[in-house]
């Protein structure tokens, strides 16, 4: 399982950083907190962890891996 930033919306967001620094350098670079995150669950390890918990767990994931 991981609970994680959304890589695709962090890619997306590099352009307008890179953007902004291009118009007007300046020294600080901006941080940013996610807004967006990600579950994943491998489904051989959920069912082998705890086979009576695992359908709970994957209806709630974002993303399955087989």
């Amino acid at each position: 399982m991981s609970y994680a930033a959304d890589q695709s919306e962090s890619y997306r967001r590099v352009a307008y950083f890179v953007d902004g620094f291009l118009k007007e350098p300046s020294p600080l670079l901006p941080v940013e907190q996610p807004t967006k995150f990600e579950f994943v669950i491998n489904l051989k390890t959920a069912k082998t962890d705890r086979p009576d918990d695992s359908a709970e767990r994957v209806g709630a994931a974002d993303k399955v891996i087989r």
